[in-house]
């Protein structure tokens, strides 16, 4: 196991094995080693969620969310009834495409769908919502459910669900948001994903009541 302790002009990686510690000191002089470093701790999260965090949470019926981990656990979902696995991330493979259906929304890919956008404040992820919500509201009509994911279940695979909830059940942001925590509370979406939800709260608002809503007067709560 590896664990990153930091670094200031060079990082420090410990090794623990039987024998005991050994210690390994990797210059921090180009962009090599950062990337490197970077790529070797994105394995070790990686490895700990699919460890630690692997139990898809249930939203409602037939609605799931949950990270890497979850979306690995093979014995989890079938005992779940999930049937579909929505993917909101970069570069993860399905873990059991002979036994899911998975979504890439960018992809032509057959059955095989996933949302492939990287966690950043400045990316436009209501873009994919119908897309997201006509796949869940597919799982739930057949009778099965679907795992909603991204890495880390926090930000991306959260978003989308507070998204669905908005739409389908009419909830305002902050009550979606309040709710999914109550169900993952490490639920977390960054802050550009926050203003979308706020913002795609004041268009749906401006759609049910065909009356435009003014940003101070949506979301107050928050």
């Amino acid at each position: 196991m590896y664990r990153f302790l930091g670094y200031y002009s060079f990082t420090t990686i410990l090794k623990e094995n039987k024998e005991g510690v050994q210690v390994s000191s990797l210059a921090m002089n180009s962009d090599m080693y950062k990337d490197r470093i970077a790529a070797l701790l994105k394995v070790i999260q990686a490895t700990k969620i699919v460890k630690e965090d692997n139990v898809p949470c249930k939203i409602e019926e037939g609605l799931y969310l949950g990270s890497l981990g979850a979306a690995n656990n093979r014995s989890a979902l079938k005992s779940l009834n999930i049937t579909h696995i929505l993917t909101i991330a970069i570069s993860l493979a399905p873990a059991h495409p002979n036994d899911f259906i998975y979504k890439i929304v960018e992809g032509r890919i057959f059955r095989l769908v996933s949302v492939s956008l990287p966690d950043r404040e400045d990316i436009t992820i209501t873009q994919y919502f119908d897309e997201c919500f006509a796949f869940i509201d597919e799982a739930r009509a057949r009778g099965g459910g679907v795992l909603v994911h991204c890495f880390a279940g926090r930000s991306r695979s959260v978003t989308v669900v507070i998204g669905y909830l908005m739409f389908k059940n009419g909830m305002s942001f902050a009550e979606a948001l309040e709710y999914v925590k109550t169900k993952r509370p490490v639920a977390s979406p960054n802050s550009g994903f926050m203003l979308q939800l706020q913002e795609y709260e004041r268009s749906l608002r401006a759609s049910r009541t065909g009356t435009v809503v003014e940003p101070d007067k949506c979301c107050s709560s928050l």
